[in-house]
């Protein structure tokens, strides 16, 4: 339950102007997020099920999230640098 007040909090910040900022925290905590996921082992029957569905979906998302986001918070600029 750490992540989700962390990426509420990144959006709070991409509202607020702080869009290079926002995509690197984003970015970061969804890779710290793929990391602690790989950890926990699944049996091949249970990767199958919805449960497994749902992580791999999570997974997904969470590898978008550090590409897009990664992208982003390279080459964005903030408003000061302008």
């Amino acid at each position: 339950m750490l992540f989700p007040p962390i990426l509420l909090f990144s959006s709070w910040l991409n509202i607020n102007g702080y869009k290079k900022d926002s995509a690197g925290l984003t970015s970061a905590w969804s890779a710290a997020y793929i990391v602690l996921a790989r950890r926990r082992r699944q049996t091949i029957g249970s990767k199958f099920g919805a449960r497994g569905l749902v992580r791999g979906a999570t997974l997904g998302l969470c590898v978008m999230n550090v590409i897009s986001g990664g992208i982003a918070y390279a080459f964005g600029k903030r408003e000061e640098e302008e």
